[in-house]
């Protein structure tokens, strides 16, 4: 008889006061989702806050009346995340909310039973020595690896190939257990928070270094039937010989220019095949909107007609001189936006770059301060001094009208060669 097991990925909701709105929408949402499907259990893997938080924050007590919620209705597994998203022992206090089964944290490696009767039975060292018995599924916990500690062991420039190779060896030390597990039909996972080799960000940039702690073959070498992921934002899988590896990706959109949906995983898994499915969340729509020069209201006006922007966040975003700062008609953009939820402006300004030309201030006449700035910026002073004399020497209605006969009338000096240096 084959041993099937639900359980609900959850991952990176970070909970804090600026984004309580978003994720406590969307976390309560998938909540529900899970406890309706009757999962037999529940994973967080990592970054459930966003930063430290006061106990009395309203972002505390809304994740932990959710926690909870979850552990009225099945076993809950919360794994440490990024040490910024929540420092160590920040999850401590959700393992002693109580409710119908337990929450059990997992801060340090280790493999971790969930028997038949509900319970959590973790492993002394970093894995267990037995099966347990009455063992439905077997859990092996990689939390986020503190690099400091391994930089100041052996050394900063060789901590991220270290952490790789350390990495890597563990989980090829799971792949005991697992296999033994597996063969007495028990489902195995794999949880842990970190990047691996290749996969995409929010924004679909590919992670592509060195210094990242997995690549998708020392996942599969652990041996587990599943490996489920947390700290990249974008929900993404890769397969091999039955056995997956998914990151659930972030509870809410928390950024512009996220790509792709965002929700929570449901699993069901045997010991030797796993099938998921993406729950997607109500989270908010975002729309962003880049301009390389100056915003083109007419292109606003066209994207306000073509886009549903009732109820989206939208970001203008334009790049602009200096000198072309204040032309920017604000109020007028935020009222094509209307009907969105937020409007954000954010004008990048070009700085006009000023070269000085040392000494300029002692000079006694204007013709040897236009030598002198010439010669910093590597122009010819002779069209300058031209324009000037014909500065001096004529009034502006004479000029202009020499312009407007495209010769000047007492000037030698072609008028294509003056016109075509800026500062006349």
């Amino acid at each position: 008889m084959t041993n099937t097991i639900c359980g609900a990925h959850f991952s990176d909701i970070h909970y804090a006061a600026a984004t309580l709105g978003e994720v406590d929408r969307c976390f309560t949402f998938a909540v529900d989702a899970a406890i309706e499907r009757g999962v037999d259990f529940a994973v967080i893997s990592g970054d459930s806050t966003d930063h430290a938080l006061d106990i009395h924050a309203p972002a505390v007590a809304a994740l932990a009346q959710n926690i909870r919620r979850l552990a009225d209705h099945c076993p809950v597994l919360m794994l440490q995340g990024t040490f910024s998203h929540e420092p160590p022992g920040t999850l401590n206090v959700f393992g002693l909310l109580g409710g119908r089964y337990p929450v059990h944290v997992a801060d340090r490696l280790q493999q971790v039973a969930l028997l038949r009767d509900g319970c959590w039975k973790a492993s002394d060292g970093w894995r267990l020595d037995h099966m347990p018995d009455g063992t439905r599924a077997l859990f092996s916990c990689v939390p986020v690896v503190n690099k400091a500690v391994v930089a100041a062991a052996v050394g900063a420039g060789d901590a991220a190939r270290a952490v790789g190779e350390q990495l890597a060896l563990l989980l090829r030390g799971f792949s005991v257990v697992n296999e033994d597990a597996r063969r007495q039909g028990i489902a195995t996972i794999g949880v842990s928070h970190g990047t691996v080799y290749g996969c995409l960000t929010e924004h679909d940039v590919p992670m592509a270094g060195f210094d990242h702690e997995f690549t998708t073959g020392s996942l599969f070498a652990a041996g587990a039937t599943v490996f489920m992921l947390g700290h990249i934002h974008k929900h993404q899988a890769w397969l091999g010989n039955g056995r997956v590896i998914a990151y659930a990706g972030s509870i809410g959109r928390l950024h512009y220019g996220e790509q792709g949906d965002k929700g929570f995983l449901l699993w069901e898994i045997e010991a030797e095949a796993a099938r998921y499915a993406l729950v997607t969340t109500p989270a908010r729509r975002t729309i962003d909107i880049l301009f390389d020069g100056m915003p083109d209201m007419e292109r606003l006006r066209q994207i306000v007609g073509e886009t549903d922007i009732g109820g989206a966040f939208v970001r203008v975003r334009w790049t602009m001189p200096e000198e072309d700062a204040e032309t920017i008609d604000r109020t007028a953009i935020e009222r094509l936006f209307s009907d969105a939820a937020q409007v954000r402006l954010a004008g990048r300004v070009i700085p006009v770059v000023r070269t000085r030309a040392a000494g300029i201030s002692y000079l006694a006449d204007m013709a040897a301060k236009v030598r002198a700035w010439a010669d910093v910026i590597d122009v010819q002073a002779e069209p300058l001094l031209a324009c000037l004399e014909t500065l001096h020497r004529q009034s502006a209605e004479e000029i202009a009208g020499a312009i407007l006969a495209q010769s000047f009338i007492a000037d030698p000096v072609p008028l294509a060669a003056r016109v075509t240096v800026e500062p006349c």
